[in-house]
């Protein structure tokens, strides 16, 4: 099969797109073997590529973690799918045979085999991939490939970091750092449906006017000055019910000036470095909660899939590229210019 692949860490020249890649077998009575027709880069994707501590592969190595496409093989034992149907993958996959407490509350991603396509498994832009049953969820035929393979990744972390994590409810005033990411669209497409009054930030006067028309409430450039004093001038000093950050080191600070009494703060990543400094003693007299977040449990899927079945959170596709281009795709993501999800098309090039 062709896939986009690595064979070394280190920057965009490792990518190489490659035919003769073994297809993928069934190795479970519970797996199922998908035909991919697109594919949507994440961050990860690019930390992958760069390295990551504790992360080893297997040269040549399957890059890629989102990805939608057509059941084309199942397992004896699999009920759930049959071939033919359209379905969309979630990433993060645990050994199913484990009993841990965290696979016993269904809290997945915290179970010590769970593991990542494109990063710990062979990953998605390819033309084939398995998975175990419990990754995939059926789609309508309305849902175009495109934003199928945008979804899962980054609606899933915005999903439990919003709705589990951050309990965000209706009246809830939220900032949401970086708009234009997929995590940051998603988060402010599910803030929306909660009813929560949204501000979002970037440093481009173009991605928060498009962020408007989706429904953001308030916006800020954040080139224009410290965000979180802005927030709190516009507040009357009252600040956030609900900071999400997945920025870290370069707006911890200014996440937490923004961060009201009671504020909870939810984060998810360290684009710009993972450390950061808090002052506990305004940690403790605001009675904040400082909260991670990573991935989605396999019920929180079930609950997005069900989201995208209804027409709703639809992800912005920022453009689309042949797999012949995976080059140029992973050049727009690392240019931080896109605005919604940079999608691969498996099926050209």
């Amino acid at each position: 099969m062709r896939a986009l692949t690595i064979s070394a860490h280190g920057d965009l020249s490792q990518l190489e797109l490659r035919d003769g890649v073994p297809v993928p077998q069934l190795s479970s009575a519970h797996d199922v073997r998908v035909r991919v027709h697109a594919a949507a880069l994440n961050r990860l994707d690019l930390w992958v590529l760069g390295g990551i501590p504790g992360v080893s592969i297997t040269p040549p190595w399957v890059v890629g973690s989102d990805g939608a496409g057509t059941v084309e093989a199942v397992g004896s034992a699999v009920q759930n799918v049959r071939v033919g149907q359209r379905v969309i993958i979630n990433p993060g996959v645990v050994d199913r045979a484990c009993t841990c407490e965290y696979c016993r509350d269904g809290d997945q991603p915290l179970c010590l085999t769970y593991g990542v396509l494109g990063e710990h498994r062979p990953g998605t832009l390819a033309e084939f991939v398995v998975v175990p049953s419990e990754n995939v969820e059926v789609i309508p035929d309305s849902i175009s490939w495109a934003q199928a393979a945008a979804f899962p990744l980054a609606t899933l972390t915005a999903w439990r970091m919003v709705s589990t994590r951050a309990r965000v409810q209706e009246g809830d005033h939220v900032l949401i750092w970086g708009i234009g990411g997929g995590v940051a669209l998603a988060a402010l497409q599910i803030c929306k449906a909660l009813g929560a009054t949204v501000w979002v930030t970037s440093g481009s006067d173009e991605k928060l006017a498009r962020a408007q028309t989706l429904g953001a409430d308030h916006i800020i450039n954040h080139r224009s000055g410290d965000a979180g004093k802005q927030v709190r001038l516009a507040t009357n000093k009252r600040g956030m019910d609900v900071v999400i950050d997945s920025v870290g080191e370069a707006t911890w600070t200014q996440s937490l000036i923004a961060l009201g009494k009671r504020g909870r703060l939810v984060t998810c990543g360290g684009t710009s470095g993972p450390m950061v400094q808090t002052d506990v003693r305004r940690m403790f007299w605001n009675q904040w909660t400082l909260m991670g977040s990573t991935m989605g449990s396999d019920s929180e899927f079930a609950a997005i899939a069900q989201q995208l079945r209804n027409g709703q959170l639809l992800p912005p596709v920022d453009s689309v590229f042949p797999l012949a281009d995976g080059r140029a795709a992973y050049e727009r993501l690392s240019s931080g210019e896109q605005f919604g999800k940079v999608v691969v098309d498996i099926t050209q090039g």
